[in-house]
């Protein structure tokens, strides 16, 4: 089998490399760190029977100009660069694991509800600039209300990291969660009592269909003036020009934001505000997940199936 490798961040890994070439000798790493367009990309796969993938798009034009590539093996585990339609036209097979980096996740979630609570970003900005602000008042993370929209894998880990503080915890999710709920005390409510009720709001969704701008406007008018809005999921949910304006008028108290609909983010007027904190898509950069997230695509290229639209991961 010949191997791809366009993943900067598998690349940079030695242990990974490593771990790769025990098991494939003929790999192409990406040692350029390129950032490959659609058809670059599919220029420099030529030939190659597998590929391990993190965000690269594999679309229909994509497969078209790869022909001999069977397998397509994730790095992480968000999907919504992969089109399954396409992939089964092909013949391609997935090699795909959830979990992978969810503590990473929900380790950056709570991070960055503890953050927003205290004025983290903003008194630090401030520092940074010169100033020396007064003591900003803030809230106790503690016995505070959390809402989690997405109670996955993600959501689930950071349930478990949310029990010394005492929290009432609300939950919202597509899925039958009911059991996990009972075992950890969470509440199941509606998608209306989300809003009003969550002073801490952390979001835990794919992107498809259904979630692409779920959080407009008027879903973003709904939250509670205390609120602090937490995205570590995927960029394209909250619409950001919206999210800017409830800031800027202080109709939410703070947003923490790990991924944006474009990336690297461009809107310095957003970045900049004082009650916005924001990372570069870090939250599956820890060691530990690294390694767990390379290990799976690895055994990605020998446990694959061909995906199904509409089902698992796709779902």
């Amino acid at each position: 089998m010949k191997v791809a490798v366009p993943c900067h961040a598998f690349c940079r890994h030695p242990t990974l490399r490593a771990e790769l070439l025990a098991v494939c000798d003929d790999v192409r790493f990406n040692d350029g760190f390129r950032r490959f367009s659609e058809c670059e990309l599919a220029g420099w796969i030529d030939g190659c029977d597998a590929a391990i993938v993190a965000l690269e798009p594999i679309t229909e034009t994509f497969l078209a100009a790869a022909p001999r590539l069977r397998v397509i093996s994730k790095y992480g585990v968000g999907v919504d660069n992969l089109d399954p339609a396409a992939l089964k036209r092909h013949g391609i097979r997935l090699g795909w694991q959830g979990g992978t980096n969810a503590l990473s996740v929900a380790e950056l979630a709570l991070c960055f509800a503890i953050a927003g609570l205290r004025h983290v970003g903003a008194t630090a900005a401030a520092m940074r600039a010169g100033a020396r602000p007064g003591a900003a008042m803030g809230r106790h993370l503690s016995g505070r209300v959390v809402g989690i929209h997405g109670c996955g894998h993600v959501g689930r880990q950071f349930v478990r990291l949310l029990a010394p503080f005492g929290c009432t915890i609300l939950a919202r999710d597509i899925a039958d969660q009911a059991e996990f709920y009972r075992r950890h005390g969470v509440e199941a409510v509606s998608f209306d009592d989300l809003l009003s009720r969550s002073e801490v709001l952390s979001l835990h969704l794919p992107l498809t269909d259904a979630t692409q701008g779920l959080y407009s406007a008027a879903v973003l008018f709904r939250l509670r003036e205390d609120c602090v809005l937490i995205n570590t999921c995927r960029g394209g949910i909250v619409d950001e020009t919206a999210l800017k304006t409830v800031l800027s008028e202080g109709r939410i108290a703070a947003a923490c934001f790990d991924v944006f609909a474009e990336e690297p983010p461009g809107d310095d007027a957003l970045l900049t505000l004082p009650n916005f904190l924001a990372t570069p898509h870090l939250a599956g950069s820890a060691e530990e997940a690294r390694l767990a997230m390379g290990r799976a695509a690895i055994r990605g290229l020998f446990e694959n199936a061909v995906p199904e639209p509409g089902r698992s991961p796709f779902d």
